[in-house]
């Protein structure tokens, strides 16, 4: 049996900086790689990558993701608030470094679309930016924030409106085959994984 290290909380929170955070970043597996891409009411473009979507409910439809405290400037947060409206975009392989850097502090009048080569495309009239290179493209409606007492990060809730997805990805059940787009998942903050799906199970019951 291989033998495990010990960090108690104490010896945790004495851990250098950075090695305090990749580790407490990690030990909770794979997370989601999304862009989220919005803009402000002058139509200025802002994409970000982010680790923390996940899903709230099917019934109505929403989603949540986290914030650190709004005590600097957070560009897709405020353009959020501005418009009400954002885009989730899933990572692919194809362009996980472009999607990286979209976490440099560009000032807010450099859009990361730019910086980065990657391109904006907009669906149906909706007002926020869709990534045009990712196979799954969520189009999103701000419904409210939740500021997390312990540690003043923020939770955002929102509402989906409208679902654009690569017709291969779909199973006849509506299962999205997230492997057969290479679609990329986030352990910590900057390593970047292609995880394969090893198998479905039906409804478990006893």
């Amino acid at each position: 049996m291989n033998s495990k290290k010990h960090y108690s909380q104490k010896k945790t929170e004495n851990l250098e900086r950075f090695t305090k955070i990749n580790l407490i970043n990690s030990i909770t597996g794979y997370k989601s790689a999304n862009l989220i891409a919005s803009n402000n009411k002058k139509g200025k473009t802002n994409l970000a990558v982010f680790n923390s979507v996940c899903h709230l409910g099917s019934e109505p439809a929403m989603i949540h993701f986290t914030l650190r405290p709004h005590t600097v400037a957070r560009h897709t947060y405020e353009n959020i608030l501005e418009t009400k409206f954002f885009t989730i975009n899933a990572i692919t392989e194809s362009f996980i470094e472009q999607a990286h850097q979209t976490s440099a502090k560009y000032p807010k009048d450099v859009s990361e679309f730019e910086a980065t080569n990657l391109e904006t495309l907009y669906h149906n009239n909706f007002t926020a930016p869709f990534v045009k290179e990712s196979p799954i493209q969520i189009g999103c409606k701000y419904l409210n924030t939740y500021e997390i007492k312990e540690n003043g990060c923020l939770l955002i809730i929102a509402s989906i409106e409208e679902i654009f997805i690569d017709e291969q990805l779909i199973s006849q059940d509506g299962f999205v085959n997230l492997d057969k787009g290479n679609i990329a998942s986030i352990v910590g903050l900057d390593g970047y994984y292609i995880p394969k799906k090893i198998a479905r199970f039906p409804y478990a019951r006893p």
